[in-house]
């Protein structure tokens, strides 16, 4: 083998070293990537569950509604009897 047949296959090499450390950086890289969106992915889970139980009683807003609505309609009854007999007094 020559000098430059000698070279080539150095150069060749080096390259072929320089391109398995980069496929194997990739690689680690790729695995910390997943890694990651996995933690991610099961702290959107555990926010959904706590969504979902946060909202497991939403079927009382209705019953709650139409009792804040009879609650301001008394005091609105309250509110206009003690307006007429206020009225009347200061006449």
């Amino acid at each position: 083998m020559n000098g430059t047949e000698h070279a080539l296959w150095v150069s060749v090499i080096i390259v072929g070293f320089v391109v398995v450390i980069a496929v194997a950086a990739l690689l680690s890289l790729l695995i910390y990537l997943i890694k990651r969106i996995d933690k991610r992915v099961d702290t959107i889970g555990a926010t959904l569950t706590a969504a979902k139980a946060n909202t497991a009683n939403t079927v009382l807003i209705p019953q709650v509604a139409t009792g804040v609505d009879a609650v301001l309609a008394e005091g609105l009854e309250h509110h206009l009897f003690l307006g007429r007999v206020l009225g009347k007094v200061k006449s």
